[in-house]
């Protein structure tokens, strides 16, 4: 009998070309499941082993030592005051075993039992298609529509099937059973029904990908593709860069009569693709992303990552683009917040923040409109810039001699130390706050007030999975402390 399980390892390992061990689990499990039949006791837990080399089996009945408050099911636990009358030693948690009379091999032709083997390998040969599909690393997938289901398209491409969801369709797309397709390998889920490709259509990486296989200098390393952007079906941006001075990145793109990016246009089923000339400048960069419109400026905000873009009033719409999909594009291909505006709008911009910076300086400097318009003039902005810039450079201004520079930097730092000492002594009252709650502790309280999370009533403003993002804590004890800060309420 012994001998006959080996073989029948073998042959199915072979026919099905998965690993052994593979087949081996399975048969334990399916050797499993007819103990419990033959014991007629679907509930209990049963342990099939097999010897791998000589393919003799035992069978084992197991049991979960649980506190006796804890104990439950007499099918699958023992209480823990049981195990230790033959074993003091025991402790909750461990399993107890003990041998069972092995079923025949020759009677493991119940269809239960088949069922277990035939699906393990099953699930083992989808594993090891994926595996070697996978191994290829290459996310541009070439497949034929096999069928639809739910709206959605089973794509077979060579043995494994991927679903092509409806929403990862190019708009007005549709697809018929043995049209040849193309798509971008977006993740692999591992759901109760085994692993399943799904691929996009929509999403920049499958355009970068057609251009990877259109341009063969990108493959040769001689033309680099840096970002892109879509709006699937109408329009695209993508940016190039060339490794190769002498080579010209759009024109490549392009190819002869635009051979090449015609066939993309194509597969992608008319959509308008702008090539855009890559630059390590970020605001030349996102002139460029903005073309054809002209751009008469740019200022940068660093800290908000954000470009102010201004344009001429007849270039604004074009800029813009219809339903604003130009500056769109244009942001999400740069990765910065572009704000469009006219010459007048940028005026009117400086003026309010003129304004705001100058009531700053006059009222934490103590100084008047017009010491306070030689530094803006100057391009200070904050008082901390009046505070710690080189001395030498508010020396070089013109306007203030030395004793008024010291006086400003001294004031400036002045000002600073109190809206600090002011800061700190709103935390300690924060703080206070928090812990004086039913359930606070210290470590806690400081860890919610450098996430912001500053008053009982911030905290009881909170959802739970909110509370976990921020802070990292468990759901038990976030749970816990929104209950106790929301008690008030309920009082």
């Amino acid at each position: 009998m012994s001998k006959e399980v080996l073989l029948l390892v073998d042959a199915l390992a072979r026919e099905k070309t998965v690993s052994p061990e593979i087949v081996f689990v399975a048969l334990e499990q399916a050797l499993a499941s007819a103990t419990r039949k033959k014991h007629g006791e679907d509930d209990i837990d049963v342990r099939v082993s097999i010897d791998r080399n000589t393919g003799e089996f035992q069978s084992f009945r197991r049991w979960r030592v649980v506190n006796d408050a804890e104990w439950l099911s007499e099918f699958q636990e023992l209480p823990l005051s049981q195990v230790r009358e033959n074993n003091p030693e025991a402790q909750a948690g461990e399993v107890v075993e003990e041998p069972l009379e092995p079923v025949e091999f020759g009677r493991i032709g119940a269809q239960a039992a088949k069922q277990v083997i035939f699906q393990k390998i099953r699930d083992a040969e989808r594993e090891q298609i994926l595996a070697d599909f996978l191994q290829r690393q290459d996310n541009l997938v070439s497949g034929t529509v096999k069928r639809q289901e739910r709206g959605s398209y089973i794509i077979e491409s060579g043995r494994v099937e991927a679903l092509l969801p409806r929403d990862q369709l190019i708009q007005r797309e549709n697809l018929r059973v043995g049209d040849r397709v193309r798509a971008f390998m977006l993740r692999v889920d591992r759901g109760g029904r085994g692993p399943q490709v799904i691929l996009s259509r929509v999403v920049p990486e499958f355009l970068m990908k057609l251009f990877e296989l259109e341009v063969p200098e990108i493959e040769e390393g001689l033309l680099e593709i840096k970002s892109a952007a879509r709006d699937p079906g109408i329009r695209a941006k993508i940016a190039v860069h060339s490794r190769d001075r002498r080579l010209d990145p759009i024109g490549t793109c392009v190819g002869m009569r635009g051979s090449r990016v015609q066939a993309v246009i194509s597969e992608l089923g008319g959509e308008r693709v702008d090539i855009i000339l890559w630059s390590e400048d970020p605001a030349q960069f996102v002139i460029n992303a903005l073309a054809p419109a002209e751009v008469n400026s740019i200022r940068v905000d660093e800290d908000a990552h954000s470009m102010d873009v201004v344009v001429d009033e007849e270039q604004l719409a074009q800029a813009i683009g219809r339903n604003g999909q130009n500056v769109r594009l244009a942001s999400e291909l740069t990765g910065w917040t572009l704000n469009i505006m006219t010459e007048d709008q940028a005026q009117e911009k400086d003026a309010e923040e003129s304004t705001h910076i100058r009531t700053l300086f006059v009222e934490r400097l103590d100084v008047d409109e017009e010491i306070a318009d030689i530094l803006i003039q100057e391009g200070f902005s904050t008082l901390e810039e009046v505070a710690y810039v080189p001395k030498n450079e508010m020396l070089a201004i013109e306007a203030l001699d030395e004793e008024t520079v010291n006086e400003l930097r001294s004031r400036a730092r002045n000002a600073l130390l109190t809206e600090a000492i002011a800061t700190e002594e709103k935390v300690e009252h924060d703080l206070e706050d928090l812990q004086g709650m039913v359930g606070m502790d210290p470590e806690t309280a400081v860890l919610l007030a450098s996430k912001g999370i500053r008053t009982v009533q911030d905290l009881a403003d909170l959802a739970v999975d909110e509370l976990e993002e921020m802070t990292g804590l468990e759901h038990e004890r976030a749970s816990a402390l929104i209950m106790s800060a929301r008690a008030p309420m309920f009082e």
